[in-house]
C-alpha cells in the first residue's frame, strides 16, 4: 500500500500534520464597522496582516512568508478579502440613498421652478419616505433658491456643471450598489417631481438625462423610463 493511504496512512498523516505544519500568526492593524457578507448586516471588524512560520510540535519556529492582510469579523470570526470593505454599511447606505433622493428632487425642482405646489409637494413626499422626515415644502424652496442664488442659475436652463457635479457626487458612489430597479427607481422619482405640474421641460429632460447618467442608466433606457413615467398606470 502506498504510504498515505488507507487507516494506517491517514494516522501517520495525521501525526505529522500535528507535529510538522505552516501556521499563521495574526496581527491587527486596524478596525471599524462593516458589512459582514458571512452574518448579513453590520458588524464590528478587525484588520488583519499575517505571517506564515513554519512550525514544529504546533510551536512557530521559521518565517514562510506574508499573508493577508485580511477582514476578520468580530461576530462570526470568519475572514474576508479587504475588498469588503468597499460595499457601504448599511447605515451609511440608508445615508446615501436618502442623499441621493434629495438631491435629485432639488435638482429636478431647479430645472423646473418651485413655482408649481404640485411639484414641492411631490419633491417633499418623496425626500420624506427616503428618510429625511421632518422635509417639508418650503425648505426644498429655500433651497432652491439659494442655489440658483448660488450658481446664478435661472429656472428653465439647462444643467449647470455645478448642479452636475452634485448630482454625480451623490450618485456615483451609491450607483454600484444598487440593482438596476433601485437605480431607475430614483430616476423616477425624479420624474414624477417634474410631471407634477405638467409635461417635461427641456431643462428637466436635461436634469433628468443628467441623474440616469450618474446612475449608470443607458441613454435609451433614460428615455423608455421618461416615456413610461408619462404614461398613467
Amino acid at each position: 500500500m502506498l504510504p498515505g493511504r488507507g487507516p494506517n496512512g491517514r494516522a501517520v498523516a495525521a501525526r505529522l500534520s500535528r507535529l510538522l505544519g505552516t501556521r499563521t500568526v495574526w496581527t491587527a492593524v486596524g478596525d471599524g464597522e462593516f458589512f459582514c457578507p458571512g452574518c448579513g448586516g453590520d458588524r464590528n471588524y478587525q484588520r488583519l496582516t499575517g505571517h506564515r512560520r513554519f512550525a514544529l510540535l504546533g510551536v512557530p519556529v521559521l518565517p514562510r512568508g506574508e499573508s493577508g492582510p485580511v477582514v476578520e469579523c468580530a461576530a462570526c470570526r470568519r475572514h474576508f478579502g479587504t475588498n469588503v470593505l468597499d460595499h457601504p454599511t448599511t447605515t451609511r447606505f440608508s445615508a446615501m440613498l436618502r442623499d441621493a433622493v434629495h438631491t435629485v428632487a432639488l435638482a429636478v425642482l431647479a430645472a423646473g421652478g418651485t413655482s408649481s405646489r404640485a411639484s414641492l409637494e411631490t419633491a417633499a413626499a418623496g425626500v420624506r419616505a427616503a428618510g429625511f422626515d421632518d422635509c417639508t415644502e418650503e425648505q426644498l424652496a429655500a433651497l432652491v433658491e439659494a442655489l440658483e442664488a448660488d450658481t446664478g442659475r435661472f429656472t428653465g436652463e439647462p444643467c449647470t456643471a455645478g448642479l452636475a457635479i452634485e448630482l454625480h457626487e451623490a450618485l456615483d458612489p451609491l450607483a454600484p450598489h444598487l440593482a438596476a430597479p433601485g437605480r431607475e427607481s430614483i430616476l423616477l422619482q425624479g420624474a414624477r417631481v417634474a410631471l407634477a405640474d405638467g409635461p417635461y421641460t427641456p431643462a428637466e429632460r436635461d436634469a433628468l438625462a443628467t441623474v440616469g447618467a450618474a446612475l449608470t442608466i443607458c441613454s435609451d433606457d433614460v428615455t423608455r423610463l421618461l416615456a413610461a413615467a408619462r404614461t398613467p398606470s
